[in-house]
């Protein structure tokens, strides 16, 4: 424990790192549109790893655990929203605006990128993760809208680009089948610290991406030191009682060690980058502010990486926990 504390875990290092370095640089411009499509570039280059990494079989078994990706989509898109509705009375201390902002957190599917790389160092069940976590996006994309439709009031009209699909198969998927079939050749460096790199990189760069957002767009200055320490103090508690829960229902329901983690990491986050489009789209046609709408995400985004970096890190060191 000790040696722990002194010598600090890398990932949340690179994690305060890109948020500091945000906050002095962020990314504006056209050097933000260059900085996504590295980013990208180093997702894509992570799941061909994992693709590469990973046995046909591994993969093949990964697909037909069932009761694994029922268990993440129920935690995603029926307990998140349950919660969601149970914080209501929260609007006796912060505004209606910033409520449906936590609303609208708790209706978004999954990471996939962190809850696979997580997963991953954790020693977790990475091919049952990839599956869960690419199926909760691609659900996502019908279930969040409405469920914004029937608990937040939008009404009609929205519209979500079916593009999505395309880039989540392009990004995510093709790379994945793509390490499968060169796996003869790649598995070797796949096995390496190459991917552990790719791991920490790639979420360095989308905490940058981010945070980076935020600051050129103004969201900071826009609300009080109050509500910002709410929204920190909300998120981590937040986080940490659905790591909670998740681990506690999986482990009743019999899941080993390796699902139990995958369970964890996937059905315990909230994705940002699929989360901003899916904003900009429903509330484009006004109502509340969509920066304080997408703040409580945001947030909630950062406070999860940390604090599943120091519990992905923790699992690696004691294979027992």
């Amino acid at each position: 424990m000790l040696q722990r504390l002194k010598k600090p875990d890398p990932l949340i290092v690179l994690i305060i790192l890109a948020v500091i370095i945000a906050v002095i640089a962020p990314a504006r411009g056209n050097f933000a549109d260059i900085f996504g499509q590295l980013t990208n570039v180093a997702i894509a280059l992570l799941f061909f790893l994992y693709g590469a990494r990973l046995s046909t079989q591994e993969a093949l078994n990964g697909l037909k655990h069932w009761r694994l990706h029922l268990t993440i989509l129920a935690f995603t898109f029926v307990v998140y929203p349950l919660i969601g509705i149970a914080l209501r009375p929260l609007t006796a201390v912060i505004s209606h605006d910033m409520y449906l902002g936590i609303l609208f957190l708790t209706l978004v599917p999954s990471t996939v990128q962190s809850s696979v790389a997580f997963t991953s160092i954790a020693k977790g069940n990475v091919a049952g993760a990839i599956v869960s976590a690419s199926a909760s996006n691609l659900v996502g994309v019908i279930i969040t809208p409405l469920l914004v439709m029937f608990l937040m009031g939008t009404g009609g009209g929205v519209h979500i680009d079916t593009s999505v699909f395309g880039e989540i198969a392009l990004l995510l998927l093709a790379p994945f089948v793509l390490g499968q079939l060169t796996r003869r050749w790649v598995g070797k460096v796949a096995q390496s610290k190459a991917t552990k790199v790719v791991d920490r990189g790639s979420i360095a760069m989308v905490v940058y991406s981010a945070f980076s957002k935020g600051v050129v767009d103004g969201i900071w200055s826009s609300i009080s030191l109050w509500d910002l320490a709410f929204l920190v103090v909300f998120a981590a508690a937040f986080v940490a009682f659905m790591l909670w829960l998740t681990r506690t229902v999986s482990q009743k329901m019999g899941f080993n060690r390796a699902d139990t983690i995958a369970i964890e990491f996937c059905g315990s986050k909230k994705s940002l980058a699929t989360g901003l489009p899916m904003a900009s789209v429903i509330f484009a046609s006004g109502g509340a502010s969509l920066g304080l709408l997408i703040l409580p995400l945001m947030i909630y985004h950062q406070v999860q990486l940390m604090m599943c970096s120091w519990l992905a890190a923790r699992y690696a060191q004691c294979p027992s926990t």
